[in-house]
């Protein structure tokens, strides 16, 4: 006699892990993310809140713990002012990219200009850069 009941594994239930290319591209965008964060001298928390998350969940994106949905994605690139494509950019190049020292600098000082809320002090800091600079 045939039996009628049906077997099922609790493996096929199981959440599949990601494969070491998955996982290295969820890595890279989640660095993106975070890179362009940074450039735009916002906090975790800002952007969190921009994009309708927690910190943690925003946390997680940039450190590539938790995938970013098509969805998601196209929220952050509005958030960050920023094509799609930005975050896929470098994607098979040889190993990270470091942030060398002046990349961090000039992003620091970008940060410390956009909070100045003075126009002219902004201005006055431009000029005196692009006279160093020429000078």
């Amino acid at each position: 006699m045939i039996s009628s009941k049906a077997t099922y594994t609790v493996n096929s239930m199981a959440k599949p892990n990601k494969g070491r290319l998955t996982a290295a591209i969820d890595d890279h965008v989640g660095g993106r993310i975070r890179e362009r964060r940074i450039m735009l001298g916002l906090t975790q928390q800002q952007f969190a809140e921009m994009i309708g998350v927690t910190y943690q969940q925003a946390h997680k994106y940039e450190r590539g713990i938790n995938r970013v949905s098509a969805g998601r994605l196209f929220e952050i690139a509005r958030a960050l002012s920023a094509p799609i494509t930005y975050f896929f950019e470098g994607i098979g190049e040889e190993g990270p990219r470091p942030i060398l020292p002046h990349q961090r600098t000039l992003l620091e000082i970008t940060r410390n200009i956009a909070e100045i809320r003075n126009e002219k002090h902004r201005e006055a800091i431009s000029q005196l850069a692009r006279a160093l600079a020429s000078g």
